[in-house]
């Protein structure tokens, strides 16, 4: 992998990342391990350059020849790589492979499928198409295509903003065909061929691929169990100068993180001083469990040229909507309508109907919703408890999933060997840019109990026929990702 900027650490950042990296035997092998455990989680983007030996093992309190034949051992087994003018850089060993491809699985009887962290819809659903039934025939005698949104959903939505404490008008909003469109019509609109693009690491696969699309270069930026790494993201921004930051700072997908209130102005505030575009991923910001909703990540809400959020009915009501939403600066709403033209002209007017239904309906809706997923999350969490004691499954305090460390890097081979067990999910390198996250599983807590159940049964019998082995990659049915 090659990326053409310097992003590096200094050897106080490094002791940080490290922790307690020292275990029983020699002291080179112990941090060679921890290297290679940062470098794989990603926490550690590939890349980067680390700093000299003389700068580690003072930081480390270590002699720089333990240093050195840790640094060696690393360049030996393909994690480090040495270049004139360059210092030594992490990477991955040509054999850990690339991102796992994201192509769409197909409907098999049988299958629990773990691979789509999204809600089935929600009872109200009939109810809100029968009144959007009785609405169309105010809309029908015109031809439909509305390019920036139907009027009374841009203006529901604009009062969903308003009453989380952004005053927001409806000039401020383009309705979108799924968020998904709302993330490649920003990332169209702001890159181009060869420009870079932060994402944090790991993050929603298809704003990977969105970024991509555009030709443009996804910088990683690591999430750690706190949150997006702010610092790194800082001294990235400053140093590639991307053209556009993609986040999701609320229940993150997949670490289930979520960005403070001081962070959230920590980010706005980089994004005015160095006029980076920062795309903000709300879609999951309806969905918490416990403890308070997270800020609205706008803040005030003043019509900002660089703050921009994408949300979407999919999460929070259902995903067969294909209703998303931009919300940003009115000259920004405005470009990106002409610019959809490329791909449609406007979103279906039943389905914006269904939505303004179901926004009317959202306290009601959304309680029962999140009474329904904690009860899934805390179930899931004990049914892995007991079936798969040594995977580490952190709570998240709302989203849809918890991101597992599986202790080993195994999570490709594992997905594979778990469909013929009868579940289909998706293995951790899925969620990043370069292979890492291969000792990581997204396991969504969507499903009903007795689906949570069936796969956790799978996932068990597959992880047991791993045995004690690391194998290699194994051919499978790629999943859906959502």
């Amino acid at each position: 992998m090659s990326v053409n900027m310097d992003r590096r650490v200094n050897g106080a950042r490094l002791r940080a990342l490290l922790g307690s990296w020292q275990h029983h035997g020699p002291a080179y092998q112990a941090l060679a391990d921890g290297l290679r455990g940062l470098t794989r989680s990603g926490t550690l983007p590939l890349a980067t350059r680390l700093p000299g030996e003389r700068e580690v093992a003072e930081a480390l309190g270590l002699s720089r020849t333990t240093v050195t034949a840790a640094y060696d051992l690393l360049r030996d087994e393909g994690f480090l790589v040495s270049r004139r003018g360059s210092g030594t850089v992490t990477t991955l060993p040509s054999h850990a492979g690339d991102r796992a491809p994201t192509r769409l699985g197909t409907v098999e009887d049988g299958i629990v499928d773990m691979s789509a962290a999204a809600p089935p819809a929600p009872p109200q659903l009939a109810e809100a198409c029968a009144a959007a039934l009785d609405a169309l025939p105010r809309h029908s005698r015109g031809a439909g295509y509305l390019p920036l949104g139907l009027p009374e959903l841009r203006a529901a939505i604009a009062d969903r903003y308003t009453r989380r404490g952004v005053p927001t008008t409806p000039d401020q909003i383009l309705v979108t065909t799924g968020g998904q469109q709302a993330i490649h019509l920003l990332a169209g609109a702001f890159a181009g061929p060869g420009d870079r693009t932060v994402v944090e690491h790991p993050t929603y696969p298809h704003a990977i691929d969105a970024v991509r699309a555009a030709g443009a270069r996804p910088v990683p930026v690591p999430v750690t169990p706190q949150g997006t790494d702010l610092d790194l993201l800082a001294s990235t921004v400053r140093q590639a100068s991307p053209r556009l930051v993609y986040l999701v700072p609320d229940h993150h997908n997949p670490t289930g993180t979520s960005l403070s209130a001081s962070d959230r102005e920590q980010v706005r505030d980089l994004a005015r001083r160095t006029r980076t575009v920062v795309v903000a991923d709300e879609t999951l910001t309806d969905l918490t469990l416990d403890g308070a909703t997270p800020p609205p990540f706008a803040g005030g809400g003043a019509a900002d040229r660089y703050v921009v959020c994408v949300g979407s009915a999919s999460k929070s009501y259902w995903g067969g909507l294909r209703v998303g939403w931009v919300r940003g600066h009115p000259d920004l709403v405005a470009a990106l309508a002409q610019r959809r033209a490329h791909v449609d002209l406007g979103t279906s007017v039943l389905d914006q109907l269904v939505t303004v239904e179901l926004l009317a309906r959202a306290d009601e809706v959304l309680a029962q919703r999140r009474v329904a997923l904690r009860s899934q999350r805390d179930a899931l969490v004990a049914l892995l408890a007991r079936a798969l004691p040594d995977w580490q499954v952190p709570v998240p305090a709302g989203g849809l999933s918890t991101w597992v460390d599986l202790g080993r890097p195994v999570s490709t081979a594992l997905a594979a060997l778990a469909h013929g067990h009868g579940v289909r999910i998706a293995p951790g390198p899925a969620f990043g840019v370069d292979g890492t996250f291969d000792d990581h599983l997204r396991v969504p807590f969507s499903q009903p109990v007795d689906g949570l159940g069936r796969a956790v049964d799978g996932l068990a019998a597959a992880w047991a026929s791993l045995g004690g082995a690391t194998p290699a990659r194994v051919p499978g049915a790629q999943p859906a990702l959502v």
